[in-house]
C-alpha cells in the first residue's frame, strides 16, 4: 500500500500520484518509527497462540503504552464497505485532526495520515497476512511527510478476519528553503575543527571495554549496521526474541533483500542451536505456541517459532531444510552466515543439498549395492548351462518334484530387467 508491497512481495498499484514511491533504499523515518512497527509485530505474534489470527478479545489498544496512541482498530463485523472504526489513538487522532464524531471509515479526510492506513484495509483481506508499508506523501498541512507502519489481521473467531489493527509512526519534512540552511549549517559545522574529547570513564560493558586510552573514537554518521550477537550464556527465550526481530524485519518491514533474509535465518540457527542445549526451555516454547516436534522436520518448529506460525509453508520448508542442512553439517552457533555466503546457490543451495540428502538412494546406487553383496553371497545350486559374458542372468525356473525347482529359461538379453532382479534381491 502506498507503494509499499507486502510480506509476500506482492505489490499495490492502487497509491497516489502524489505519494513518493520506494526504491530498494529504504526511506529515511528514524530508527524509533522503524522499530515502532516491529515491536507491533512482535506483540501480534504474542497473541497468536498457534490460531491462524490472534482473538480480538485478547487485544487491548488503550493499555498499550508503547503504540496504543498511534494506532487505529478496524471493525468488520458489519461488513467490507464502511468497516467502523472502534479506536483510535490520541496522537493519531491529534495528528488528522478529527474528532469522537469520526466513527466509520469513510468519514476520515482524504489527505489525512489515517487515510494511509484505511484507505487500502482490503489489500489485508486479500493477503490474510501483516502487511507492512513505508511511503512519503503530502499531507493536510501541506508538508510531505514521511510514514512507516504496519495492518495485522485479527478475528472474533479465529478463523476468518473480521478486525484489522493498524499501527503508524510519521515524520513531517521541512521546507526545501529550511533544509538549504539546515545543509549550509551542517557543512560549516563539518569544517569546524573538533575539540579534543574530554577524557571520560569507560563503561566495563561498552565499546571502549579493554582499552587503556581515554580518547575514545568518534562514531561515523552512517555507521553500517553491525549483526547483534548474543553473549555465550544467553537465556533462549533472549536467543528466540533476537531472531523474531530480525525476522519481523523481513517479513512487516517490507526488507527482500538477501543479506536481511540471511540474518534473519543466522538468528533462528543460533536460537536452534541454544534451543538444543536447553531443551525444557525449548519444549515449553514449542507447547505454549501450540506446535509440534517430528522428526523428519526438526527445524520446522524453530521457523515458525520465529517467523509465525502463519507464515508461507513452502518458506517455512525451504527455511527449515536449510538450517538442517547446517546441524547436518555440524555448524557451530554464529557460523550459519557464513556457511549460507560460501554454498553455491546461495539458500535455494543448501535446500537442493539437504533434498538430496534426504533422498533415498537412486536405482543406479541400488543395484550397485545389491550387485556387491551377490558377488560375495554363498550360491544357492550350481546349475550346468552357458551363462554367457554377462555377470548376472536372471533364470525362469517351475516346480518341480519333491521340491525341486526345475529351470526351463534363460533371460540373458534383458538388462533392464537383470538390472531390477538384481536391486530387489537384497530387499
Amino acid at each position: 500500500m502506498d507503494t509499499a508491497r507486502g510480506i509476500d512481495g506482492r505489490k499495490d498499484y492502487g497509491n497516489d500520484a502524489t505519494d513518493g514511491a520506494l526504491s530498494d533504499t529504504p526511506l529515511n523515518v528514524g530508527s524509533d518509527e522503524r522499530r515502532m512497527h516491529v515491536r507491533a509485530y512482535n506483540h501480534w505474534v504474542s497473541l497468536l497462540h498457534g490460531r491462524p489470527y490472534p482473538m480480538i478479545g485478547d487485544l487491548d489498544p488503550g493499555s498499550i503504552a508503547d503504540f496504543g496512541s498511534n494506532s487505529v482498530l478496524l471493525d468488520f463485523t458489519a461488513g467490507l464497505e464502511n468497516p467502523a472504526i472502534r479506536f483510535l489513538g490520541d496522537r493519531l487522532r491529534g495528528e488528522c485532526g478529527v474528532d469522537s464524531s469520526i466513527t466509520h471509515v469513510d468519514q476520515v479526510p482524504s489527505r489525512s495520515l489515517l487515510s494511509r492506513l484505511t484507505d487500502h484495509y482490503l489489500q489485508i483481506i486479500a493477503n490474510r497476512a501483516p502487511i507492512g508499508f513505508e511511503a512519503e506523501f503530502v499531507g493536510q498541512r501541506g508538508h510531505n511527510t514521511l510514514y512507516r507502519g504496519i495492518l495485522m489481521p485479527f478475528s472474533s473467531t479465529a478463523e476468518s478476519i473480521d478486525f484489522i489493527y493498524g499501527v503508524i509512526n510519521w515524520k513531517e519534512l521541512v521546507d526545501a528553503e529550511t533544509q538549504a540552511k539546515l545543509d549550509e549549517e551542517l557543512e560549516k559545522a563539518r569544517s569546524t575543527p573538533r575539540p579534543k574529547p574530554l577524557a571520560a570513564p569507560v563503561w566495563a560493558d561498552g565499546p571502549g571495554s579493554g582499552s587503556a586510552s581515554a580518547d575514545l573514537p568518534v562514531a561515523p554518521r552512517h555507521e553500517p549496521e553491525v549483526p547483534r550477537q548474543m553473549p555465550a550464556n544467553a537465556a533462549l527465550g533472549d536467543h528466540l526474541m533476537l531472531a523474531r526481530e530480525t525476522a519481523a524485519s523481513v517479513r512487516a518491514a517490507d526488507t527482500r533483500s538477501r543479506s536481511a533474509l540471511y540474518r534473519a535465518l543466522a538468528r533462528a540457527y543460533d536460537f536452534a542451536c541454544a534451543a538444543q542445549q536447553d531443551g525444557e526451555g525449548y519444549a515449553r516454547l514449542i507447547a505454549e505456541a501450540g506446535l509440534k516436534v517430528q522428526k523428519r522436520a526438526p527445524m520446522t518448529p524453530v521457523v515458525k517459532l520465529v517467523f509465525g506460525a502463519d507464515y508461507d509453508k513452502a518458506r517455512v520448508t525451504e527455511f527449515a531444510a536449510a538450517l538442517d542442512h547446517a546441524k547436518r553439517h555440524g555448524v557451530a552457533p554464529g557460523g550459519f552466515g557464513a556457511f549460507i555466503d560460501a554454498a553455491e546457490g546461495g539458500l535455494k543451495g543448501l535446500v537442493k543439498a539437504e533434498r538430496a540428502a534426504r533422498r533415498p538412494a537412486g536405482p543406479a546406487d541400488r543395484y550397485e549395492q545389491a550387485a556387491g553383496q551377490l558377488r560375495t553371497r554363498a550360491a544357492i545350486a550350481s546349475v550346468p548351462m552357458g551363462a554367457g559374458d554377462a555377470e548376472f542372468v536372471v533364470l525362469v525356473a517351475r516346480r518341480g518334484e519333491a521340491g525341486m525347482l526345475d529351470v526351463v529359461a534363460k533371460l540373458d538379453d534383458d538388462a533392464a530387467l537383470t538390472r531390477r532382479a538384481v536391486s530387489r534381491s537384497i530387499d
